[in-house]
Protein backbone atom coordinates (compact mmCIF):
# COMPACT_ATOMS: atom_id res chain seq x y z
CA UNK A 1 0.00 0.00 0.00
CA UNK A 2 1.06 4.07 -0.85
CA UNK A 3 -0.10 6.02 1.98
CA UNK A 4 0.47 9.75 1.69
CA UNK A 5 0.36 11.31 5.57
CA UNK A 6 0.31 15.29 5.46
CA UNK A 7 2.91 15.72 2.38
CA UNK A 8 3.84 19.47 1.35
CA UNK A 9 5.78 20.77 -0.90
CA UNK A 10 7.00 24.22 -1.97
CA UNK A 11 9.18 26.03 -4.14
CA UNK A 12 9.91 29.28 -2.80
CA UNK A 13 6.34 30.93 -2.17
CA UNK A 14 4.56 28.74 -4.08
CA UNK A 15 2.85 25.76 -2.73
CA UNK A 16 2.56 23.13 -4.94
CA UNK A 17 1.26 20.31 -2.78
CA UNK A 18 -0.32 21.41 0.39
CA UNK A 19 -0.68 18.53 3.63
CA UNK A 20 -2.23 15.80 0.54
CA UNK A 21 -3.35 12.46 2.30
CA UNK A 22 -4.77 9.55 0.52
CA UNK A 23 -3.83 5.66 0.05
CA UNK A 24 -3.66 3.71 -2.48
CA UNK A 25 -4.66 -0.01 -1.96
CA UNK A 26 -2.16 -2.84 -3.81
CA UNK A 27 -2.82 -4.02 -6.89
CA UNK A 28 -5.03 -0.69 -7.68
CA UNK A 29 -4.58 0.94 -10.73
CA UNK A 30 -4.57 4.81 -9.46
CA UNK A 31 -4.85 7.63 -11.95
CA UNK A 32 -3.87 11.45 -10.98
CA UNK A 33 -5.55 13.77 -13.09
CA UNK A 34 -6.00 17.83 -12.55
CA UNK A 35 -4.88 20.85 -14.41
CA UNK A 36 -1.52 21.74 -15.35
CA UNK A 37 0.26 22.98 -12.35
CA UNK A 38 -2.06 20.76 -10.08
CA UNK A 39 0.58 18.78 -8.31
CA UNK A 40 -0.04 15.34 -9.98
CA UNK A 41 4.01 14.76 -11.47
CA UNK A 42 5.21 16.16 -7.92
CA UNK A 43 3.00 13.84 -6.31
CA UNK A 44 4.08 10.74 -8.59
CA UNK A 45 8.00 11.40 -7.98
CA UNK A 46 7.52 11.86 -4.48
CA UNK A 47 7.15 8.03 -4.65
CA UNK A 48 10.22 6.80 -5.86
CA UNK A 49 12.24 9.73 -4.00
CA UNK A 50 12.71 11.95 -7.23
CA UNK A 51 11.34 14.74 -5.28
CA UNK A 52 11.20 15.38 -1.30
CA UNK A 53 8.48 16.54 0.78
CA UNK A 54 8.91 19.64 2.90
CA UNK A 55 6.47 18.09 5.31
CA UNK A 56 4.66 14.81 5.83
CA UNK A 57 5.37 10.97 5.52
CA UNK A 58 4.96 8.72 2.35
CA UNK A 59 4.96 5.12 3.08
CA UNK A 60 4.73 1.89 1.37
CA UNK A 61 3.91 -0.89 3.09
CA UNK A 62 4.10 0.34 6.33
CA UNK A 63 7.59 1.70 5.71
CA UNK A 64 8.39 5.39 5.76
CA UNK A 65 10.41 5.68 2.45
CA UNK A 66 12.56 8.49 4.06
CA UNK A 67 14.33 5.69 6.00
CA UNK A 68 15.03 3.57 2.44
CA UNK A 69 18.18 4.12 0.72
CA UNK A 70 17.15 5.92 -3.03
CA UNK A 71 18.90 4.08 -5.12
CA UNK A 72 17.23 0.53 -3.93
CA UNK A 73 13.69 1.78 -3.47
CA UNK A 74 14.13 2.85 -7.40
CA UNK A 75 15.36 0.10 -8.11
CA UNK A 76 12.13 -1.73 -6.54
CA UNK A 77 9.62 0.73 -8.69
CA UNK A 78 9.23 0.67 -11.87
CA UNK A 79 9.22 4.01 -14.09
CA UNK A 80 7.97 4.82 -17.29
CA UNK A 81 7.72 8.44 -19.00
CA UNK A 82 6.80 9.97 -21.98
CA UNK A 83 10.44 10.76 -23.34
CA UNK A 84 10.27 6.67 -23.20
CA UNK A 85 14.35 6.96 -22.26
CA UNK A 86 15.38 4.12 -24.17
CA UNK A 87 18.87 3.95 -24.10
CA UNK A 88 20.18 4.21 -27.72
CA UNK A 89 23.43 2.17 -27.79
CA UNK A 90 21.00 -0.62 -26.27
CA UNK A 91 18.91 -3.60 -28.07
CA UNK A 92 15.54 -4.41 -26.67
CA UNK A 93 17.15 -6.90 -24.66
CA UNK A 94 19.76 -5.05 -23.35
CA UNK A 95 17.11 -2.35 -22.48
CA UNK A 96 14.31 -4.18 -20.60
CA UNK A 97 17.01 -6.05 -18.63
CA UNK A 98 18.60 -2.95 -17.34
CA UNK A 99 17.14 -3.45 -13.84
CA UNK A 100 17.66 -7.11 -13.55
CA UNK A 101 21.37 -6.49 -14.44
CA UNK A 102 21.45 -4.18 -11.89
CA UNK A 103 19.74 -6.67 -9.42
CA UNK A 104 22.77 -9.51 -10.41
CA UNK A 105 20.48 -11.59 -11.97
CA UNK A 106 22.39 -14.18 -14.64
CA UNK A 107 22.11 -14.33 -18.26
CA UNK A 108 19.82 -16.99 -18.10
CA UNK A 109 17.32 -15.75 -16.25
CA UNK A 110 17.88 -12.03 -17.86
CA UNK A 111 17.01 -14.03 -21.15
CA UNK A 112 14.06 -15.60 -19.83
CA UNK A 113 12.83 -12.43 -18.86
CA UNK A 114 13.16 -10.51 -22.20
CA UNK A 115 10.98 -13.59 -23.93
CA UNK A 116 8.00 -13.91 -21.22
CA UNK A 117 8.39 -9.79 -21.38
CA UNK A 118 7.97 -9.33 -25.28
CA UNK A 119 5.91 -12.46 -25.57
CA UNK A 120 3.21 -10.85 -23.77
CA UNK A 121 3.27 -7.83 -25.91
CA UNK A 122 2.76 -10.04 -28.87
CA UNK A 123 6.54 -8.47 -29.85
CA UNK A 124 8.42 -11.91 -31.09
CA UNK A 125 11.75 -12.10 -29.46
CA UNK A 126 13.74 -13.52 -32.45
CA UNK A 127 12.17 -10.55 -34.41
CA UNK A 128 12.69 -7.82 -31.48
CA UNK A 129 15.38 -8.91 -29.16
CA UNK A 130 18.22 -7.80 -31.23
CA UNK A 131 16.96 -4.49 -32.49
CA UNK A 132 18.06 -1.27 -31.74
CA UNK A 133 15.45 1.71 -30.26
CA UNK A 134 15.99 3.63 -33.53
CA UNK A 135 14.69 0.78 -36.09
CA UNK A 136 11.38 0.65 -34.36
CA UNK A 137 8.31 2.95 -34.49
CA UNK A 138 7.27 5.15 -31.54
CA UNK A 139 4.68 2.86 -30.16
CA UNK A 140 6.95 -0.13 -30.16
CA UNK A 141 9.52 1.80 -28.15
CA UNK A 142 6.79 2.91 -25.49
CA UNK A 143 6.22 -0.65 -25.43
CA UNK A 144 9.41 -1.77 -24.66
CA UNK A 145 9.73 1.42 -21.95
CA UNK A 146 6.74 -0.33 -20.29
CA UNK A 147 8.33 -3.77 -20.37
CA UNK A 148 11.54 -2.28 -19.09
CA UNK A 149 9.41 -1.13 -15.97
CA UNK A 150 8.11 -4.52 -15.30
CA UNK A 151 11.00 -6.33 -16.02
CA UNK A 152 12.53 -6.98 -12.25
CA UNK A 153 9.31 -7.39 -11.42
CA UNK A 154 8.16 -4.37 -9.14
CA UNK A 155 5.43 -4.16 -7.07
CA UNK A 156 4.45 -0.27 -7.87
CA UNK A 157 4.92 0.99 -11.57
CA UNK A 158 5.18 4.77 -11.82
CA UNK A 159 3.77 6.09 -15.16
CA UNK A 160 3.72 9.68 -15.88
CA UNK A 161 1.88 10.85 -19.22
CA UNK A 162 3.47 7.58 -21.18
CA UNK A 163 1.09 7.58 -24.37
CA UNK A 164 0.84 11.56 -24.58
CA UNK A 165 3.25 12.02 -27.13
CA UNK A 166 1.42 9.24 -29.77
CA UNK A 167 -1.13 8.91 -32.31
CA UNK A 168 -4.82 8.30 -30.85
CA UNK A 169 -4.72 4.79 -32.48
CA UNK A 170 -1.38 4.21 -31.20
CA UNK A 171 -2.08 5.34 -27.58
CA UNK A 172 -5.42 3.69 -27.43
CA UNK A 173 -3.98 -0.03 -28.22
CA UNK A 174 -1.07 0.71 -25.78
CA UNK A 175 -3.78 1.85 -23.18
CA UNK A 176 -5.44 -1.81 -23.80
CA UNK A 177 -2.36 -3.86 -23.11
CA UNK A 178 -1.32 -1.60 -20.41
CA UNK A 179 -4.38 -2.43 -18.06
CA UNK A 180 -4.30 -5.80 -19.43
CA UNK A 181 -0.75 -6.10 -18.02
CA UNK A 182 -1.77 -4.56 -14.76
CA UNK A 183 -4.56 -6.87 -14.24
CA UNK A 184 -2.55 -9.73 -15.01
CA UNK A 185 0.54 -9.36 -12.83
CA UNK A 186 -1.71 -7.67 -10.66
CA UNK A 187 0.94 -4.41 -10.19
CA UNK A 188 0.22 -1.20 -8.33
CA UNK A 189 0.45 1.41 -10.83
CA UNK A 190 -0.20 5.15 -10.35
CA UNK A 191 -0.72 6.84 -13.80
CA UNK A 192 -0.59 10.49 -14.70
CA UNK A 193 -2.51 11.86 -17.17
CA UNK A 194 -4.30 15.07 -18.66
CA UNK A 195 -6.54 13.47 -20.42
CA UNK A 196 -10.23 12.43 -18.77
CA UNK A 197 -10.75 9.79 -21.12
CA UNK A 198 -7.94 7.98 -20.42
CA UNK A 199 -8.04 8.03 -17.11
CA UNK A 200 -11.60 6.22 -17.01
CA UNK A 201 -10.46 3.72 -18.92
CA UNK A 202 -7.74 2.42 -17.39
CA UNK A 203 -8.63 3.77 -13.56
CA UNK A 204 -9.68 1.79 -10.35
CA UNK A 205 -9.55 4.90 -8.97
CA UNK A 206 -9.00 8.74 -10.04
CA UNK A 207 -7.44 10.94 -7.97
CA UNK A 208 -8.66 15.03 -9.37
CA UNK A 209 -5.89 17.49 -8.04
CA UNK A 210 -6.38 21.18 -8.17
CA UNK A 211 -4.00 23.32 -6.23
CA UNK A 212 -1.95 20.86 -4.48
CA UNK A 213 -4.87 19.09 -2.80
CA UNK A 214 -7.37 16.31 -3.59
CA UNK A 215 -10.64 17.56 -5.05
CA UNK A 216 -12.23 13.66 -5.46
CA UNK A 217 -10.78 10.73 -5.09
CA UNK A 218 -13.35 8.20 -6.47
CA UNK A 219 -14.06 5.25 -8.83
CA UNK A 220 -14.75 5.80 -12.48
CA UNK A 221 -18.65 5.32 -12.13
CA UNK A 222 -18.58 7.38 -8.68
CA UNK A 223 -16.74 10.34 -10.16
CA UNK A 224 -18.76 10.29 -13.66
CA UNK A 225 -22.35 10.17 -11.59
CA UNK A 226 -21.28 12.45 -8.64
CA UNK A 227 -18.40 15.11 -9.40
CA UNK A 228 -17.76 16.85 -6.68
CA UNK A 229 -17.58 20.41 -8.42
CA UNK A 230 -17.89 22.27 -11.57
CA UNK A 231 -13.97 21.49 -12.27
CA UNK A 232 -13.90 17.94 -12.51
CA UNK A 233 -17.46 18.13 -14.24
CA UNK A 234 -15.68 20.21 -16.78
CA UNK A 235 -12.65 17.69 -17.55
CA UNK A 236 -15.60 15.07 -17.27
CA UNK A 237 -17.07 16.74 -20.50
CA UNK A 238 -19.01 14.61 -22.66
CA UNK A 239 -18.74 11.10 -20.13
CA UNK A 240 -20.41 12.86 -17.45
CA UNK A 241 -24.13 12.20 -17.20
CA UNK A 242 -25.31 15.60 -16.31
CA UNK A 243 -23.62 16.56 -19.90
CA UNK A 244 -25.08 13.76 -22.01
CA UNK A 245 -28.18 15.87 -23.03
CA UNK A 246 -26.13 18.10 -24.57
CA UNK A 247 -23.89 16.45 -26.83
CA UNK A 248 -24.14 16.97 -30.41
CA UNK A 249 -24.07 15.11 -33.28
CA UNK A 250 -20.29 15.91 -34.54
CA UNK A 251 -19.34 14.74 -30.88
CA UNK A 252 -19.59 10.94 -32.38
CA UNK A 253 -19.98 10.98 -36.39
CA UNK A 254 -17.37 9.25 -38.31
CA UNK A 255 -15.65 11.46 -40.98
CA UNK A 256 -14.02 8.76 -42.76
CA UNK A 257 -16.42 8.48 -45.00
CA UNK A 258 -15.95 7.13 -49.28
CA UNK A 259 -17.49 9.90 -51.30
CA UNK A 260 -17.63 9.84 -54.79
CA UNK A 261 -18.52 12.66 -57.37
CA UNK A 262 -21.88 11.76 -59.39
CA UNK A 263 -20.28 11.49 -62.72
CA UNK A 264 -18.37 8.63 -62.23
CA UNK A 265 -18.30 5.73 -64.04
CA UNK A 266 -20.42 2.33 -62.45
CA UNK A 267 -17.23 0.17 -62.78
CA UNK A 268 -15.26 2.79 -60.67
CA UNK A 269 -17.82 3.13 -58.14
CA UNK A 270 -18.34 -0.66 -58.11
CA UNK A 271 -14.82 -1.27 -57.43
CA UNK A 272 -13.91 1.20 -54.82
CA UNK A 273 -16.71 -0.39 -52.77
CA UNK A 274 -14.96 -3.52 -52.99
CA UNK A 275 -11.48 -2.81 -51.88
CA UNK A 276 -13.31 -0.57 -49.47
CA UNK A 277 -15.34 -3.34 -47.89
CA UNK A 278 -18.68 -1.07 -48.02
CA UNK A 279 -21.96 -1.23 -49.81
CA UNK A 280 -22.82 2.40 -50.23
CA UNK A 281 -21.15 5.42 -51.43
CA UNK A 282 -22.00 9.28 -50.41
CA UNK A 283 -22.25 11.37 -54.00
CA UNK A 284 -20.97 14.96 -53.44
CA UNK A 285 -20.58 17.54 -56.36
CA UNK A 286 -17.97 19.62 -57.31
CA UNK A 287 -18.21 21.84 -53.91
CA UNK A 288 -18.26 18.70 -51.93
CA UNK A 289 -21.83 19.42 -50.95
CA UNK A 290 -24.32 16.13 -50.50
CA UNK A 291 -25.69 15.35 -53.44
CA UNK A 292 -27.21 11.83 -52.03
CA UNK A 293 -26.04 7.89 -51.92
CA UNK A 294 -25.54 4.66 -53.93
CA UNK A 295 -25.20 1.11 -52.96
CA UNK A 296 -24.35 -1.62 -54.73
CA UNK A 297 -28.36 -2.79 -54.55
CA UNK A 298 -28.75 0.68 -56.96
CA UNK A 299 -26.24 -0.85 -59.14
CA UNK A 300 -27.39 -4.50 -59.65
CA UNK A 301 -31.00 -3.47 -59.90
CA UNK A 302 -30.62 -0.14 -61.91
CA UNK A 303 -27.58 0.20 -63.61
CA UNK A 304 -27.55 -2.04 -66.83
CA UNK A 305 -26.54 0.48 -69.33
CA UNK A 306 -26.15 3.37 -67.39
CA UNK A 307 -22.01 4.96 -67.93
CA UNK A 308 -22.36 7.04 -64.53
CA UNK A 309 -23.79 6.68 -61.31
CA UNK A 310 -25.78 9.77 -61.53
CA UNK A 311 -28.96 8.62 -62.58
CA UNK A 312 -28.73 6.19 -59.58
CA UNK A 313 -28.73 8.37 -57.05
CA UNK A 314 -30.83 7.89 -53.89
CA UNK A 315 -31.79 10.74 -51.36
CA UNK A 316 -33.41 8.56 -49.18
CA UNK A 317 -31.31 8.19 -45.94
CA UNK A 318 -32.06 10.98 -43.54
CA UNK A 319 -29.74 14.03 -42.49
CA UNK A 320 -28.86 15.96 -39.62
CA UNK A 321 -26.93 19.03 -39.18
CA UNK A 322 -23.52 18.36 -36.97
CA UNK A 323 -24.48 20.56 -34.12
CA UNK A 324 -27.61 18.18 -34.25
CA UNK A 325 -28.99 16.86 -30.79
CA UNK A 326 -27.11 13.43 -30.91
CA UNK A 327 -30.18 11.75 -28.72
CA UNK A 328 -32.23 12.62 -30.98
CA UNK A 329 -30.31 10.96 -34.04
CA UNK A 330 -29.87 7.78 -32.27
CA UNK A 331 -33.59 8.06 -31.50
CA UNK A 332 -34.01 8.27 -34.97
CA UNK A 333 -31.27 5.09 -35.47
CA UNK A 334 -33.24 3.26 -32.75
CA UNK A 335 -36.72 3.35 -34.37
CA UNK A 336 -35.90 3.00 -37.96
CA UNK A 337 -34.33 0.20 -40.16
CA UNK A 338 -31.81 2.85 -41.12
CA UNK A 339 -28.27 2.11 -40.58
CA UNK A 340 -26.74 5.47 -40.88
CA UNK A 341 -27.84 9.06 -40.74
CA UNK A 342 -25.68 11.54 -43.14
CA UNK A 343 -23.95 14.35 -41.25
CA UNK A 344 -24.46 18.11 -43.02
CA UNK A 345 -22.45 21.21 -42.24
CA UNK A 346 -24.80 24.16 -43.20
CA UNK A 347 -23.61 24.75 -46.19
CA UNK A 348 -24.80 21.33 -47.14
CA UNK A 349 -21.72 20.22 -47.55
CA UNK A 350 -20.68 16.58 -46.10
CA UNK A 351 -19.43 16.06 -42.73
CA UNK A 352 -19.39 13.07 -41.64
CA UNK A 353 -22.05 9.95 -40.85
CA UNK A 354 -23.39 8.49 -37.50
CA UNK A 355 -23.84 5.15 -38.01
CA UNK A 356 -25.40 1.78 -35.49
CA UNK A 357 -22.00 0.89 -34.67
CA UNK A 358 -20.23 4.55 -33.64
CA UNK A 359 -23.82 5.06 -31.66
CA UNK A 360 -23.25 1.68 -29.48
CA UNK A 361 -19.92 3.04 -28.49
CA UNK A 362 -20.82 6.29 -27.91
CA UNK A 363 -23.61 4.57 -25.51
CA UNK A 364 -20.76 2.40 -24.09
CA UNK A 365 -18.44 4.81 -23.25
CA UNK A 366 -21.39 6.91 -21.77
CA UNK A 367 -22.41 4.37 -19.53
CA UNK A 368 -19.01 2.39 -19.07
CA UNK A 369 -16.10 5.18 -19.77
Amino acid sequence: MIKFDNVSKRYGKKQILNKLSFEIPDGKFAVLIGPSGCGKTTTLKMINRLIEPDEGKIYIDGKDIESEDKVQLRRSIGYVIQQIGLFPNMTVAENICVVPKLLKYDKERCDQIVHDMLNMVGMPYDEYAGKYPNEMSGGQQQRIGVLRALAASPPIVLMDEPFGALDPLTREVLQDEMKKLQKKLNKTIVFVTHDMGEALKLADTIIFMEKGQIVQMAPPEEMLKNPSSSLVRSFLGKHSDGEMSSISVEDFMRTNIITVDQDRGILECTERMARSGVDTVVVVDEEDKYVGTVSIRDIKLRGMGENTIKPLISRNVQTVQRDGNAQECFDYLLNSGDNYVIVLNEDDTLAGIVTKNSMAKALSEALWG
